[in-house]
């Protein structure tokens, strides 16, 4: 009872601190900051990187779109170096896609850490500011909207698998998640984005019902590559720093791996129309 309790406090401070946040633009620019460096921080732990580069790189990477995204008066290029990045980003999960259904471990020679640190963690963080200021103009409720898909998917998930799992969705990284929990965490979240369209009157209800699937495929595939990387570290939790729930890691890399799919599909549907 103590454990659910402190469980439930600490998720309930994490979600309260997040939206508070969501509505000023500078809060969010140093809120996600801090937490990419705590993730950087247990993130660098389950990789045994001890390096001080990756925090160098996430850094000046971070503070320079999200100054170049929200507060430079010429933004004049960004477009394309938001591309670029995006391009490289996408290519480097589809690796860590690739290591997680084909190897029995996820290659991490020394090279290759650099480039997780910078195209899985620090790119995450970037495209979640400019997913906030998509529009060139601060929009929260669309970071907020995706938010709200990844909880929703990740408690049904929960809830749908404890209670009517059967079949294991991949047990040899994650034992509990099973197929019915992924459908039905699918399923809701797709409900959930009517609401999200009805309240917030941001994107199209078809525009939120492919990103309530865009983030349960891949926000599903974050979770379950960074549980790979806890289990290569031989560890349960990527850190301490919640109470009854882990690590900021484990609370954030469903998000920080979909982020860059969610930009990617909204620069999609702005050329559609």
């Amino acid at each position: 009872m103590k454990e659910t309790s402190t469980r439930a406090i600490s998720g309930l401070l994490y979600i309260s601190l997040l939206i508070v946040s969501l509505f000023w633009q500078d809060a969010v620019v140093v809120l996600f900051f801090i937490f990419g460096l705590i993730c950087m921080a247990e993130f660098k732990k389950l990789i045994q990187l001890k390096s001080f580069w990756p925090y160098v790189i996430f850094t000046v990477l971070y503070f320079g779109f999200a100054y170049w995204k929200l507060f430079a008066e010429e933004s004049k290029g960004f477009n394309e170096a938001s591309q670029i990045l995006l391009v490289i980003t996408v290519f480097v999960q589809l690796i860590l896609i690739k290591d997680l259904f084909s190897e029995k471990t996820i290659p991490l020679f020394s090279s290759k850490r650099f480039i997780i640190t910078t195209f899985y963690l620090s790119s995450g963080f970037i495209f979640l500011v400019c997913i906030a200021n998509f529009n060139e103009t601060f929009t929260p409720l669309l970071l907020l909207g995706s938010f709200i898909l990844v909880w929703v998917n990740d408690t049904f998930a929960y809830l749908v698998g404890k209670n009517f799992g059967k079949q294991k969705l991949f047990p040899s990284i994650s034992p509990k998640k099973t197929v019915e929990g992924f459908l039905g965490g699918l399923f809701f979240a797709c409900i959930v984005s009517y609401f999200i369209w009805y309240f917030t009157n941001t994107l199209t209800f078809t525009s939120w019902l492919v990103l309530g699937i865009v983030v349960s495929v891949f926000g599903t595939i974050g979770d379950l590559i960074e549980s790979k990387f806890k289990r290569q570290a031989k560890v349960k939790d990527s850190g301490v720093i919640m109470p009854g729930h882990g690590g900021l890691l484990d609370r954030l890399d469903s998000v920080i791996f979909a982020a860059p799919f969610i930009f990617l599909f909204l620069r999609i549907i702005t050329y559609v129309s």
